[in-house]
């Protein structure tokens, strides 16, 4: 298996890119191939292990050269259509000629969706690819869908995500009849702005028809109690609700620590409950639910997040293995051209 990474995607690149793909070479059976300008990412390996090429440093990690990067400031389309040697475009190309089996990017999110959809191509039936984290929930985690990739959506494209995840977390995670809810503002079908009472109807009306175990309305604060295994939503909500999470998990980690540094008394106190703190800490960690999955696409397309250090890539690459090992995208496709057929 061969893992494609943008070395010059987020806001650490390349060093955390490298210092990443370094750490999971030694605990993943894949190789990895860094997609950059091969000048840096060699000066940057001189500095960080004292070798001239990264190959030196692991024999499984090899370099593809791109001279250009997209920037986060570039327009999605643009870039993609003018960029050609962009270390995006590079790796796009390269999962789509086979030379890779899966592509890794932390870089402009709207490039990496424009990316997927005119250079790898949507699955057959699937409108809009979306970007699905997981995120942390009571005594288990839930699918977001859609975290950021698609900001204005209609009723049908919510509709799909929620069949996208049915079939992902029910062939890949094995959950017989994930439950599936929309975020709303109420419980209440009457609640909620037009696409949301439209995307109700839909799919309190057709759940079995489109094989989705639809438990209807879900409130913000009840994404986390265990009750629900994915979460529909637009991708600007969704992204709202993705950063405000995010924030929240660092706020009480730092005031958390703070606490229990505040004195010689609550540092003592503090060693008894050092396991139990240590695992809520871990939960609460994005970077332990490594990157998001772009479902839609005909091959595998993972986000890394913006500001991924080199454990987030490290992790991110070890979730990548095994996104391909699942074949989640070979399921994706057969479940909705069985779909096309029967429709």
């Amino acid at each position: 298996m061969v893992i494609l990474l943008d070395a010059m995607g987020g806001d650490n690149a390349p060093d955390a890119t490298i210092k990443g793909a370094v750490r999971a070479a030694k605990e993943i059976s894949s190789n990895i191939v860094l997609i950059g300008d091969e000048n840096i990412i060699n000066s940057k390996t001189k500095e960080l292990y004292g070798k001239d090429t990264i190959k030196e440093v692991d024999s499984k990690i090899t370099v593809k050269h791109a001279s250009e990067q997209i920037e986060m400031c570039d327009i999605p389309t643009q870039a993609i259509k003018h960029k050609k040697d962009s270390s995006m475009v590079v790796g796009f190309n390269m999962l789509k000629n086979g030379e890779g089996d899966v592509f890794i990017s932390a870089g402009n999110s709207g490039a990496l969706l424009t990316g997927a959809t005119l250079l790898v191509g949507r699955i057959k039936g699937v409108d809009r690819p979306a970007i699905s984290p997981m995120l942390p929930a009571y005594n288990g985690q839930f699918m977001l869908m859609d975290a950021g990739a698609n900001t204005n959506c209609k009723p049908i494209n919510l509709v799909q995500f929620a069949q996208m995840s049915t079939i992902y977390l029910k062939n890949v995670l094995g959950l017989k009849s994930p439950r599936i809810g929309l975020l709303n503002i109420g419980t209440e079908e009457t609640k909620g702005n037009d696409l949301v009472k439209e995307t109700y109807e839909l799919l309190i009306n057709n759940s079995k028809e489109y094989g989705i175990n639809f438990i209807g309305n879900v409130e913000g604060r009840d994404c986390f109690s265990g009750e629900v295994d994915a979460v529909i939503t637009d991708g600007f909500t969704g992204n709202i609700f993705l950063k405000t999470v995010e924030g929240l998990g660092k706020l009480v980690k730092t005031n958390l620590t703070e606490s229990l540094k505040k004195n010689i008394f609550t540092k003592l106190a503090t060693v008894p409950a050092l396991p139990m703190i240590k695992k809520f800490s871990k939960t609460m960690d994005y970077k332990q639910y490594g990157g998001a999955l772009f479902l839609g696409v005909k091959k595998p397309v993972v986000k890394a997040h913006g500001s991924s250090d080199d454990f987030l890539f490290y992790f991110t690459l070890k979730q990548a293995e095994k996104f391909v090992q699942s074949k989640a995208v070979e399921k994706l496709k057969e479940e909705f051209e069985k779909k096309i057929k029967n429709t």
